[in-house]
């Protein structure tokens, strides 16, 4: 009897959603992308517009999705159970990010420990390198192209100081959604909007200068490539991350969410911490150490 109840009352507030194409249209949008970058890769014709078609229409499909979720969201539709989907699915989300940079440090540490000392000890790269030495940050030997390392002490520790403060500032707000303080919630979680966008500003000078003063670019050897890999997807994620709350300000703004029903808001909080803890491994170990 027990576990009958059970079952009813799972079937009985579970949301199904009526069909709707957005799946399809984004599977259709990111073949336009990836078919798009096989052109230009290849130096044919059209592939910039492929990109572009594919963006625009996974741009479409999100607003469209997304919108739904958030109207059938505030229609009362969901309960606990799509609560707990919505939990596993972003849990699940955030662990393949964890992956993702785990790939980019995993790379970072082989060449750092095991590559370059061993090139160092090859006799035959003595005489095709002469002068290499396996220290690092290294871009191969210094006659072919010589560089500045990025330091750590300007920049990047705003940048740090930056984005561990929007740690608070979220956090802040989610404490003010869960006493219901709207004024604290609105004005911590716009303060932390805007640390967000004050570190990719930052990080954009630091692009810029890392080019066109220390001639440390994408191509310059194993430290270059870590580098701008490692950091360049760290702030498209930060970009992400900071247009996700900017919506759920405006959704705030618009007097979304409830004190008990508000996992929009921790979803999106819950990325930007892993992204600030992402910073945190990007400063130790690519700028610091």
């Amino acid at each position: 009897m027990a576990h009958s109840a059970h079952t009813h009352d799972r079937q009985l507030h579970y949301s199904v959603p009526a069909p709707m194409p957005w799946p399809i249209m984004g599977s259709a949008s990111l073949f336009l992308m990836a078919l798009g970058a096989i052109f230009v890769f290849n130096g044919r014709m059209g592939g910039w517009v492929s990109i572009a078609a594919g963006f625009m229409l996974l741009l479409y499909m999100m607003v469209r999705w997304f919108g739904d979720v958030i109207r059938e969201s505030e229609a009362g539709k969901y309960g606990r159970w799509e609560d707990l989907s919505f939990r596993w699915g972003m849990s699940f989300f955030i662990l393949s990010e964890v992956m993702f940079f785990g790939a980019f440090f995993g790379a970072l540490f082989w060449v750092r420990q095991y590559s370059i000392p061993d090139l160092a000890t090859i006799e035959s790269n003595a005489l095709v390198w002469p002068g290499f030495t396996p220290h690092w940050p290294s871009a191969g030997p210094a006659f072919l192209e010589e560089f500045s390392p990025m330091g750590a002490w300007g920049v990047p520790a705003i940048n740090t100081l930056l984005l561990l403060s929007s740690g608070v500032t979220v956090t802040i707000a989610h404490w003010g959604l869960k006493e219901n303080k709207r004024g604290v919630l609105i004005g911590w979680l716009a303060a932390t909007v805007l640390l967000g966008v004050l570190f990719l500003v930052l990080q954009a000078w630091e692009y810029t200068h890392a080019y066109h003063e220390l001639n440390l670019k994408l191509s310059t050897g194993a430290y270059g490539s870590t580098f701008f890999m490692l950091t360049g997807f760290h702030g498209f994620h930060v970009t992400c991350g900071a247009i996700m709350l900017t919506v759920i300000l405006f959704r705030c703004i618009a007097g979304h969410f409830k004190p008990d029903h508000h996992f929009g808001f921790e979803g999106v909080a819950w990325y930007w911490h892993f992204v600030d803890v992402v910073w945190l491994g990007l400063f130790i170990f690519v700028y610091w150490l």
